[in-house]
């Protein structure tokens, strides 16, 4: 009887020593990415109220230190040190206790922080898409092809008494932040506009939280997408699900001159309503893919004629879908005839209906966005007030800015265009290298073994390439 080949890993000799080795070395291409749109700048200007005259760390420094971490895999604050001990990638980072008075000096004046980091941010996004050209998530809006911003909350638990921590609905205890996250469509990930912080215990459909947002996220885009008079364009779509769908955010969204796809809660006699659909045999195929890609299963269908929106805006469609329910899936009251039933209004004037509920299904993706961003920071509140916590949330959002313009301009056509956080890490930050000194220059040598080594370097090639060519 033979037996199976013996292996054994190697096993070397372990010790410390003094070696030119840098961790995280392929986080080079976030800092290059903080030079080429200038947002380490643009934060310096923001924040000099802040900071004091003689101060060795500025408060941008510390911030953009904090969101570094949180893009390499740190948690919180004290996480730093993975910075900290490669100063001649990262430069000098402050202490622990510096960065918890700077958070706290910070807090004391938020609303104001808040504006200013906001203005920082939008001036490096303006940067961003201009060095990404053709490339850019603006580059080809248009009223047929708009500009996707999606809103969506997400209930975020914390395990200790926090200011306005409060109980959530789904018998949680912590925070209920609404977020608003730019859709870079198939091709890409997406990016941050607005993460607004509320109490556990926020409603879901409270439509002046749905504006508040999407007027911070609105801010966040280039001036030449929005009119003269500070409203939007048909360029521009908002999308959410029903806890978007009042009347209020509706109205709201109308008299911005605002493209909209938002979940609609459907009236208590739509069973009747789609027994009248069924006999008219008005129902079309939904589609998987814009190419007439037919989903098996789900059809779509307007209600708009069948439904009275007097009181809602002029010109709101309503679209229903029905499919059949996945595998397992238990039916809801709503469900009419073994069929899962949702549906979703839009002020849309023309279009097909397979297109434009394919449209907004795709809203999902803001599920991702979010849980990308937990990745990056959002997943804890490791600070006490409510104030610190709305600074944290703006760290968040520099950290998920920091690798969507990083990818926009550096991966315009690889893979790693679309990767997440926890691969870029694997397979581009954590890459390992050298850093020497040559004729009075620093260089980071990659190691030529490593998977991605190319990778990075072309990318970090890119990064430099589009800054001299503007």
């Amino acid at each position: 009887m033979s037996h199976p080949t013996l292996f054994s890993y190697p096993r070397p000799r372990v010790d410390i020593a003094e070696v030119p080795a840098v961790s995280h070395a392929g986080a080079v291409l976030l800092t290059d990415t903080l030079h080429s749109t200038g947002l380490a700048h643009s934060l310096r200007e923001a924040l000099d109220p802040w900071t004091k005259p003689l101060a060795e760390h500025h408060a941008a420094k510390v911030l953009l230190d904090l969101a570094m971490t949180l893009t390499v895999g740190g948690e919180v604050a004290r996480d730093t040190d993975l910075l900290r001990c490669e100063p001649g990638l990262f430069g000098p980072v402050a202490s622990a206790p510096t960065i918890s008075r700077t958070l706290t000096t910070l807090a004391e004046d938020a609303p104001a922080v808040i504006e200013a980091i906001s203005r920082a941010r939008r001036a490096a996004r303006e940067r961003a898409w201009t060095l990404a050209g053709d490339h850019s998530p603006a580059a080809q809006a248009s009223a047929k092809a708009p500009l996707v911003i999606d809103l969506d909350a997400t209930l975020i638990n914390v395990h200790s008494e926090k200011e306005q921590a409060a109980p959530t609905f789904k018998r949680g205890f912590g925070y209920h932040p609404l977020c608003a996250f730019l859709d870079h469509g198939q091709a890409g990930t997406g990016e941050p506009l607005a993460i607004a912080l509320r109490p556990g215990n926020a409603g879901s459909n409270t439509a002046s939280d749905h504006i508040t947002v999407t007027r911070q996220a609105l801010a966040q885009l280039p001036p030449a997408l929005r009119a003269r008079d500070g409203r939007g364009s048909k360029k521009i779509l908002i999308r959410t699900d029903g806890a978007g769908g009042t009347k209020g955010f509706i109205d709201w969204l109308t008299t911005q001159r605002l493209g909209y796809s938002v979940g609609f809660t459907l009236p208590a006699h739509t069973p009747d309503l789609l027994e009248r659909i069924d006999r008219a045999d008005a129902w079309t195929p939904a589609y998987d893919t814009e190419d007439d890609g037919i989903r098996d299963g789900a059809w779509v269908a307007e209600l708009t004629g069948l439904l009275d929106l007097t009181s809602w805006p002029e010109g709101m469609r309503v679209i229903v879908r029905k499919e059949r329910p996945h595998p397992g899936a238990q039916l809801r009251i709503t469900d009419h005839e073994g069929m899962r039933i949702t549906a979703f209004a839009t002020n849309a004037p023309r279009g097909q209906l397979p297109v434009l509920e394919l449209r907004h299904r795709r809203r999902a993706r803001c599920e991702d966005r979010i849980r990308n961003a937990k990745d990056m920071g959002l997943m804890k509140f490791p600070l006490q007030s409510f104030a610190q916590n709305q600074v944290w949330c703006q760290i968040v959002q520099l950290a998920s800015d920091l690798v969507a313009w990083m990818q926009t301009i550096a991966f315009t056509s690889d893979d790693a265009r679309k990767w997440e956080p926890k691969r870029l890490r694997a397979r581009l930050f954590e890459i390992p290298a050298t850093l020497v000194r040559r004729c009075r220059h620093k260089v980071l040598h990659l190691a030529r073994h490593a998977p991605e080594a190319l990778t990075v370097l072309t990318g970090v090639n890119r990064l430099r390439i589009a800054v001299a060519q503007t």
